[in-house]
């Protein structure tokens, strides 16, 4: 391989690991419960969306989770999650105080180039622990929309899709 064709292949490397490392910062930032500064992460036209689930037999047509306009579990812009922080931090959440123990795992991390975009999909497993017996394990895959905006990482869409479709939780008042 000469100089030339190995410019891209290192290009790509050196993008997956700037994409991988925003996802670890954003992980961390979550599991410190610094939750307003991984807001920040986030565009204004931010759109975090967690579609429902559904059982669906082999021979059934229709598809395996809700549409956009359908009901879900989260549907939210920047200003909601600002909302939602906030609510969380007054210590008035009861379903956030005292508040969870997170551990979040990023892995299998693929990016497409989009235009001046990319699309990050990548699994993830959330641990969760509050009180002294409430343990939750999320497991799925994220779908994101990653800008740069001032030559930093930001996202700008977030698809969210739970590997189950019942949620054993109490609650659903921690972040993807």
């Amino acid at each position: 391989m000469d100089h030339s064709e190995s410019a891209p292949v290192l290009a790509h490397i050196i993008l997956q690991w700037e994409v991988e490392q925003f996802l670890y910062h954003e992980a961390e930032l979550l599991d410190s419960r610094q939750f307003e500064r991984w807001l920040e992460l986030f565009t204004d036209d931010l759109h975090y969306w967690m579609p429902l689930k559904y059982n669906r037999d082999r021979r059934d047509e229709a598809p395996e989770e809700s549409a956009a306009n359908e009901l879900s579990l989260f549907d939210d812009d920047k200003d909601f999650m600002a909302a939602r922080i906030r609510r969380i931090q007054t210590g008035r959440a009861w379903a956030e105080d005292p508040p969870s123990r997170t551990r979040h795992l990023i892995t299998n991390v693929a990016i497409d180039e989009i235009g001046s975009e990319l699309r990050v999909r990548s699994n993830f497993l959330v641990y969760r622990n509050r009180l002294e017996g409430d343990v939750d394990l999320y497991a799925g895959c994220r779908d994101d929309i990653l800008r740069r905006i001032d030559g930093t990482l930001r996202i700008a869409r977030r698809k969210i899709g739970l590997d189950q479709n019942v949620l054993l939780s109490k609650n659903l008042a921690i972040f993807f």
